[in-house]
């Protein structure tokens, strides 16, 4: 497989494997206490779950990557990076257990909050890092093969971890231990994510001293300013703002999606916490399936029916089979729905990246994709607000499910429209002869 020749290339080099075991380590921690976290918020027999307390524990998750992301490069430009990863993991790794302590002392969920709020902020200095340290460890020639792959393999290890925080809660005690339990396990990960980033010497990530930086005011204000410039240009480029905003409304059904099945497998279908936490599981197991089947997919689909026809493929097939499966209110077939979500998601936001980098300049290309990361992630949180006035105690809500299919219609409509429109907008053509695919 090409995958596969493609990473051996890049394990000849040293620094790239050293920097892929840091990511590996943190990524799969962050996988195992976002499940403690959702463990703790959804399924602890002490709290009484809502969908509002999802809610809150999805924004929780995902701002700190919304807000904070533009702004993370302006003080990695000003830090060794080896030092960000090695500080970040180990701070992580204190705020994780402290989030221990907090579990078992049955403290205000504010304050459990707080806590998982603060891990999740330093998440974003440390992918961010990781991300900005390519460069230094590869050649020109292999960078974009690098940053390819090294996401892929982080969402492999994320997902991984949470399997991991799945098996430790099985045969741990009920109650508050087994989600202290998970979340010390997820500490101790972050902890050897620290001690992997010492192997690498201090120098090694830059970035390079001799760089004259801006003050730090000036430089955050700077940044603030190529935002607007970037919605700017975005508003000149018809084509990537429709595609941003095809996937900002995919996005929001997958959010709306997530929160009823969390719902589901809390009150209407786990006869008891563990039985819960075993459907969740396969259920976000099946999602992944399709987010690679999506990744295996995409390239092959996007050759025949171009861009915006394989984004308005993926909407129509989800708006009549999302419904169809869910529905029932059964396991079996939300399962299947899993799938399908998993697969129309990931295979739109494939597109969408493909469409984003061949329609917006390369200098403005950062700062697109810094306002497509808070669009995407604000549009999760958002449907998690919108669940949480929809949703009853128990999930069930034939509503939010004909809402959410409608609006997969609405896409594949105006996708299709864009796509019979033809490729002259911004002088750029639908159809792509060569890409790889990009995973969230």
């Amino acid at each position: 497989m090409a995958v596969v020749r493609d990473l051996r290339v890049l394990l000849r080099f040293p620094g790239f494997r050293r920097l892929l075991a840091v990511r590996l380590l943190s990524q799969s921690a962050d996988g195992v206490f976002q499940v403690a976290l959702a463990a703790y918020v959804v399924f602890s027999p002490e709290q009484q779950t809502s969908p509002a307390a999802i809610a809150s524990a999805m924004a929780v998750l995902l701002l700190p990557y919304s807000l904070l992301g533009p702004f993370a490069g302006v003080l990695l430009d000003r830090w060794r990076r080896r030092q960000v990863l090695v500080y970040g993991n180990l701070l992580r790794a204190a705020l994780a257990a402290g989030a221990a302590v907090l579990v078992l002392s049955s403290v205000p969920l504010w304050l459990f909050y707080l806590a998982a709020l603060s891990v999740t902020a330093v998440n974003r200095f440390v992918l961010a890092g990781l991300s900005a340290a390519l460069p230094r460890v590869v050649d020109g020639e292999r960078l974009v093969m690098a940053n390819s792959l090294s996401p892929t393999a982080g969402t492999l290890a994320a997902t991984a971890g949470g399997g991991l925080a799945f098996l430790v809660r099985i045969p741990a005690p009920g109650g508050a231990g087994s989600d202290a339990m998970v979340v010390t396990v997820g500490a101790g990960i972050y902890l050897l994510g620290a001690l992997a980033a010492l192997r690498m010497d201090r120098e090694l990530l830059g970035p390079d001293p001799s760089a004259l930086q801006p003050r730090l005011g000036a430089a955050i204000t700077d940044t603030a300013r190529s935002l607007v410039a970037g919605l700017r240009h975005l508003s000149e480029r018809r084509r990537a703002a429709q595609s941003l905003a095809s996937m900002a409304l995919l996005r929001f059904c997958y959010g709306a999606l997530t929160v009823m099945v969390l719902m589901l497998c809390r009150y209407a279908w786990g006869d008891d916490t563990l039985g819960g936490m075993a459907l969740l599981g396969l259920a976000v197991g099946t999602m992944g399936v399709g987010f690679f089947a999506a990744a295996a997919l995409t390239p092959w689909a996007v050759q025949r029916t171009g861009r915006f026809g394989w984004i308005a493929v993926c909407a129509a097939g989800a708006a009549v089979l999302v419904p169809a499966l869910v529905l029932p209110f059964s396991p079996v077939p939300l399962l299947s729905a899993a799938f399908v979500v998993g697969l129309a998601t990931q295979g739109a936001k494939i597109a969408t990246d493909t469409i984003v980098q061949s329609s917006v300049d390369d200098v403005y290309r950062g700062r697109v994709f810094s306002l497509y990361d808070m669009l995407f992630n604000t549009a999760f949180v958002g449907a998690a607000g919108v669940a949480a006035l929809m949703l009853p105690p128990d999930g069930r809500s034939a509503v939010l499910v004909l809402t959410v299919a409608v609006l997969y219609a609405a896409v594949a409509a105006a996708m299709f429209h864009v796509k019979r429109g033809g490729g002259h907008h911004d002088g750029r053509d639908d159809t792509v002869t060569s890409a790889r695919p990009t995973t969230s």
